[in-house]
């Protein structure tokens, strides 16, 4: 198998599982609603298609570098540890998981497992997946939509922070002062 099977098979996995897994959630009490999320939307569908336009096939000035064999093999390597990393924080959240920005019945901080080392793990693999999908690829078009992809986690990350502050005042705040937002380690 060639690194680029490798890492579409991973995209591919994570993307059907993931849809998959969507049913699997509780009821929603609130939502921050469509106008509120239309801006992150927008900026992460315009990176998706930017970043998975193809790598083969490209010479001259849209090919920035080339990854030699090794090199891809261990962006597949990060690649996977990413969209893992994903899964153990979509599983440890359970049924209080949403693709969108919402508080469910009985929502609560989570702040174990994924959750005791970043506020937003499934964002923080996501990023990681990115970035070595990117440094493998090596195109203008995979590092525009890495951009905009990062900007575009970013900006729904800020969106669930003060949707959630709202949501859970004091408890957020507290775990929002003990946990980085996205970098494990980080000051917080």
């Amino acid at each position: 198998m060639r690194p680029v099977t490798a890492i579409t098979l991973l995209w591919l996995f994570w993307a059907a599982s993931w849809a998959a897994a969507a049913f699997w959630a509780d009821r929603v009490e609130k939502r921050a609603g469509f106008q509120a999320e239309a801006p992150y939307r927008v900026v992460l569908v315009l990176g998706t298609i930017l970043f998975f336009i193809p790598a083969h096939g490209y010479a001259g000035r849209l090919r920035l570098w080339f990854p030699n064999l090794a090199e891809a093999w261990i962006c597949v390597a990060l690649i996977a540890v990413g969209l893992a990393f994903c899964w153990w924080a979509r599983l440890h959240l359970g049924r209080l998981w949403s693709g969108t920005v919402t508080a469910k019945a009985e929502h609560h901080v989570v702040d174990t497992g994924p959750y005791g080392l970043v506020r937003h793990p499934i964002y923080t693999g996501l990023l990681l997946a990115i970035l070595a999908t990117m440094a493998a690829k090596g195109t203008v078009w995979g590092v525009a939509g890495a951009i905009l992809l990062t900007i575009g986690i970013v900006m729904k990350a800020r969106l669930e922070e003060r949707f959630l502050r709202g949501e859970l005042g004091s408890a957020y705040d507290d775990y929002a002062r003990r946990v980085p937002m996205l970098v494990p380690f980080a000051p917080a």
